[in-house]
């Protein structure tokens, strides 16, 4: 029995939903962890049961690092792995977001519902994102089977924020059928989101030329989709052949060849042929086990990542402000040598 149900039961109410007064005046009898028990697992019941307020909630709390968080996450993770996931991607300018918005659309039309993550650049003012989920999409935001939420980079590198991952978590967990992760416009290594999606769209443009021969150790290695977009533009084709090219020289590990798509998002053009070689490659990747092979590489990553974020803050506790600047004064005047220091701190986490 849950610490909610055991509360309830001695207000005299079975299933916790008559009166919420009671469970929260009886709440405050109980150590601060079980009082967070309790409201994280309403939290949880109403996220599940589609409430967009307890949504917003839950991603700012996992974005925030409030305190729960990672309580949060443990009661959500059970209920994730069953959206898809899939990570839209390329240089700035590229039309990420108008085919984000046309994508969505299509797939509303279908009656599938959408949570989309836009991660933009970070204000040096406030440090949000700069542009900001009130100003893109702004025709869905009285559907409520598309949740948009805006996310700013904070000084994070790869293309994506730190917690995106997270916040993808929360809404698979939410019961949205696609999770869809816009990334900021990014360069040649930046290719974080490979790690975090299911499938990879790799948007580019005319006009790259041989651009396209430049970045093919980075960003290129990472489409399970390639879209040029604006392909109504001078050079599409020279793209296109450009692509096939590169994928002539090298086979990838899982033997599929990434379809080419050309759009025009701004008119919708091309969204049918994306949708489709999206569905084709959904098929693929369930047929041959790639999904779970790829979920599984992507947690060897991504656990190892929150093993460093971890010690990192545990590393961080133990040594005050004051600490780090007379260490780095010292380390500076060549008192004391950096790699003896951080022996130092090691060692007293281990102590």
């Amino acid at each position: 029995m849950t610490v909610l149900e055991c509360l309830c039961k001695e207000c005299g109410h079975g299933d916790g939903s008559d009166d919420k007064r009671d469970v929260l005046r009886l709440s405050t009898r109980l150590h601060y962890t079980d009082r967070l028990a309790i409201l994280s697992e309403n939290l949880i019941h109403q996220l599940r049961s589609g409430d967009l307020r307890a949504l917003t909630r839950a991603i700012s709390t996992v974005e925030n690092h409030a305190p729960g968080s990672i309580e949060l996450l443990k009661e959500l993770f059970p209920h994730t792995g069953r959206a898809r996931t899939m990570g839209l991607t390329g240089a700035p300018g590229a039309g990420k977001s108008t085919l984000v918005d046309q994508l969505a659309k299509h797939y509303r039309s279908e009656d599938r519902s959408i949570g989309i993550v836009a991660v933009d650049p970070t204000s040096p003012y406030t440090g949000g994102a700069i542009l900001g989920d009130r100003i893109r999409m702004q025709q869905h935001f009285s559907d409520p089977g598309i949740y948009i939420r805006s996310m700013a980079t904070r000084g994070s590198l790869g293309g994506l924020a730190r917690t995106t991952a997270a916040v993808a978590m929360v809404l698979d967990a939410s019961g949205r059928d696609i999770v869809m992760i816009e990334t900021v416009g990014v360069g040649q290594d930046e290719v974080d989101i490979v790690r975090v999606a299911d499938i990879t769209v790799v948007i580019l443009v005319p006009g790259m030329g041989d651009d396209v021969q430049s970045i093919k150790a980075g960003i290129m290695e990472i489409a399970d989709i390639f879209v040029i977009n604006k392909s109504d533009h001078e050079g599409a084709e020279r793209v296109e052949r450009e692509i096939r090219a590169l994928q002539s020289l090298a086979t990838r590990s899982d033997n599929w060849t990434p379809p080419v798509v050309k759009t025009v998002a701004t008119e919708g053009a091309g969204i049918q042929e994306l949708a489709g070689s999206i569905r084709e490659y959904e098929r693929y990747i369930q047929k041959e086990g790639v999904l779970l092979r790829r979920r599984s590489r992507n947690w060897e990553t991504r656990l190892l990542e929150m093993l460093r974020d971890t010690l990192l803050e545990k590393a961080r506790a133990a040594v005050s402000d004051g600490d780090l600047s007379r260490l780095a004064a010292e380390i500076a005047e060549h008192k004391r040598d950096p790699y003896s220091v951080i022996e130092g701190i090691v060692g007293k986490l281990n102590s």
